[in-house]
């Protein structure tokens, strides 16, 4: 099968040759390509002389660099790693066959059971266990690692998920979507190591934090409206409960109401509660047949 690997890079020029000499000895036959993110070191230059087929990304964002890997490169397989050599790759060979027998369509190697002390900083560590907890309660599974690096994916899963994260949050989008549209996923446990000496992380752990929270945020309105809606729209029912029932005590005991601006505001909250259920249950209705669709048209092709 034809196989690609992947390799997002900026400001890499410590790293790069490392990962690409890693997948030439164990992945003789597979092609490289490195994604340079306007670099400003050697990233470039040194993956090139490495032998990787080199393609710059204008659009500043990992986002940006995986949109454009998915478009321009085809394959049958394809392993996505990143280049700051952290990864270790000796059960690449048990991920890429996960896929060549059709049993998943994206494998993650799991960082999180084997890894050196300071591989992750400890907000970044608490993070992606918050966003793990979120990913699993709202999709109903059990994975360990939503925001790898190292993941081997079909082709069927590149060419038919479009992405839109243009930052470091695309792991958690790809994770999403490939629960959302039925795509198979599994993880192969991989240890992950410590950044060399001279080589630093590009994660920014209060904005790309973020940035995830925000792209979970924006999914589960999208994926899932109607319990995302309901959720809000019993919020404020309860609001709306709680504040009507002082003017509506008020007006059993004296047959006024004092409080009109509470009445008011008890009002709108349950107008609105009524509106966003009701928001709900459409977008809900929507997504379905835009799911059927999508089965459709995966099925055609």
């Amino acid at each position: 099968m034809n196989m690609a690997v992947i390799i997002p890079c900026y400001n890499e020029e410590i790293t790069i040759k490392q990962v690409i000499n890693k997948f030439q000895l164990i992945l003789p036959e597979a092609k490289v390509y490195v994604f340079d993110n306007n670099s400003a070191d050697k990233t470039g230059e040194i993956a090139k002389t490495s032998g990787a087929t080199v393609i710059r990304e204008k659009r500043q964002g990992k986002g940006f660099v995986v949109q454009s890997m998915f478009k321009k490169v085809n394959a049958d397989i394809y392993i996505m790693v990143d280049g700051d050599d952290t990864y270790d790759v000796s059960n690449i060979e048990e991920m890429i066959s996960l896929i060549s027998r059709d049993e998943a369509d994206m494998v993650v190697g799991n960082r999180l059971k084997t890894y050196s002390g300071k591989s992750f900083r400890p907000f970044h560590a608490f993070g992606n266990k918050l966003v793990r907890f979120l990913i699993n309660k709202l999709f109903q599974v059990n994975l360990k690692d939503i925001m790898s690096g190292f993941r081997v994916m079909s082709s069927d899963f590149v060419k038919n998920i479009n992405i839109t994260s243009g930052g470091f949050e695309v792991e958690t989008e790809m994770t999403i979507k490939t629960l959302k549209y039925g795509y198979v996923i599994k993880e192969v446990d991989i240890h992950y190591g410590e950044r060399p000496e001279g080589s630093y992380s590009k994660l920014s752990t209060i904005s790309d934090g973020l940035l995830v929270l925000k792209t979970i945020f924006i999914i589960f309105k999208d994926f899932k409206p109607l319990l995302f809606f309901t959720a809000v729209s019993g919020i404020l029912l309860l609001i709306s409960l709680l504040s009507g029932s002082v003017v509506i005590l008020e007006f059993l005991e004296t047959r006024y109401i004092t409080h009109v601006p509470l009445a008011i505001f008890a009002s709108g909250a349950m107008i609105l509660a009524i509106i966003l259920f009701v928001t709900g249950i459409t977008l809900d209705s929507i997504n379905r047949r835009f799911d059927e669709l999508y089965g459709m048209i995966r099925n055609r092709e």
